[in-house]
């Protein structure tokens, strides 16, 4: 079928191109480009690596202590309106940032952005498409991943435009790009038919909710029908903090590479912000290779597996990056590390719709983000304050490289609830 006809039949692919495209805008111009106020700022200003690896810390927190009440919210009335708001904050946090003075100003910009990103990312986005999708699911999740990994592609520009205007004015012109195209975009969004929390039939299956009401079909008696767990439930099972604590520990080289990846490699390997920037860009193409991978084999194999692993090419890839000894041990980094990236993130959330349900995803996605949230929070923080210790990143980064190893086992040890 071509894809205009995809489109056509089915609205749900169009909620997956408006949350890449959603995503395309956080990646680009926030979680893979914070490296770049890092690294400008702590020149610049003269603050400690500490300090800015705070505003990454408070993005994670804010994420988490919002998780709950975000997975209640969005259960219950969907995502449209809290992605309208989320982009209107993350807008205009971006232009308080380039504003900010002092480093109180600095943290509550970043409290706004975070509140934006919350409000309008990774986690409505990723329900939106779990309650549209149930056969072609981690497909559907990785396709909107690729906005992510695309957004990687802009460092380049987003480090030109910094290094000829200056990181306050590349602040200020992210946040009127968000507003201009983030707006439009949350007007896409709405709820499955009947609401959020039905069973939408996606391209993979033969028939529509519409089509088959009141009619019966043996084919879809035939179907295995869905166990959806309640929260409490979830939490009673050892599938819910396996996954989380290994999410968590990928996130903990994750959010490290996004934070000091760019100041390592300027203070510690002697390039420049312009020659860091392009790594990042590599790293972005790999992230693009590992999604189109997951796209085509995330139906079709243990998840748990794959992601197993990925957390060891997320070792791997940030043990060259610490070591690297020339370029091409940073561009293998870069390569690794944007392939396991790419690869395993889809797969976070589709499992836990896969092993839970989709009737109370949200509060279960919720409630694993306050676990996941240690690992994002420890990352930046653990390198940031280790380099600022011995000045440099290795101890810091070989420490995180080896948690993230461990952690392939907590995937293969997380099996489906019985």
């Amino acid at each position: 079928m071509a894809a205009g006809a995809i489109l056509k039949a089915f609205y749900g692919w169009r909620i997956v191109a408006a949350a890449g495209a959603m995503y395309f805008l956080q990646s680009a111009l926030l979680m893979q480009a914070f490296g770049l106020y890092v690294a400008v700022m702590s020149d610049e200003l003269g603050w400690s690596k500490t300090a800015l690896s705070g505003g990454a810390a408070l993005q994670s927190i804010e994420g988490a202590l919002l998780g709950p009440a975000l997975g209640w919210i969005v259960d219950r009335y969907g995502s449209r309106t809290m992605i309208r708001v989320g982009t209107i904050a993350f807008g205009l946090g971006f232009i308080g940032l380039g504003q900010v003075q002092t480093i109180g100003q600095f943290y509550a910009a970043i409290i706004v952005i975070a509140l934006g990103v919350s409000f309008c990312g990774y986690f409505p986005l990723t329900i939106a498409i779990i309650h549209w999708f149930k056969h072609q699911r981690a497909r559907a999740l990785a396709l909107m991943t690729l906005g992510m990994s695309l957004g990687g592609s802009f460092v380049p520009a987003v480090a030109w435009f910094m290094q000829a205007y200056g990181w306050r004015a590349t602040a200020v012109a992210s946040g009127a790009i968000i507003l201009l195209v983030g707006l439009p975009l949350s007007m896409v969004f709405k709820s499955p038919p009947g609401g959020a929390g039905e069973q939408p039939v996606d391209p993979g299956t033969r028939t529509s909710n519409v089509a088959s009401a009141g009619t019966s079909d043996s084919s879809d008696a035939a179907e295995p029908v869905e166990r959806n767990f309640t929260a409490a439930q979830a939490l009673r099972t050892s599938a819910f903090w396996l996954l989380a604590v290994g999410h968590g520990f990928a996130l903990l080289v994750v959010t490290a590479v996004n934070v000091h990846a760019i100041a390592h490699m300027k203070e510690g390997l002697g390039y420049s912000v312009g020659q860091a920037s392009l790594a990042i860009l590599l790293m972005t193409v790999g992230q693009t290779a590992g999604v189109l991978v997951g796209s085509v084999i995330g139906d079709r194999f243990d998840k748990r597996y794959v992601a197993a692993i990925c957390m060891l090419m997320h070792a791997v890839g940030l043990l060259l990056l610490t070591f690297a000894a020339n370029p091409y041990w940073v561009g293998a980094f870069a390569i690794l590390h944007g392939i396991a990236w790419g690869l395993r993130g889809p797969f976070m959330q589709a499992i836990r719709a896969d092993y839970f349900g989709r009737s109370a995803i949200g509060m279960i996605m919720g409630l694993s983000a306050i676990v996941i949230a240690l690992g994002q929070v420890a990352g930046p923080m653990v390198a940031g304050v280790l380099a600022d210790l011995t000045g440099n990143y290795r101890a810091g980064f070989t420490l995180l490289a080896l948690i993230a190893a461990s952690g392939s086992l907590l995937f293969i040890l997380a099996r489906k609830p019985a």
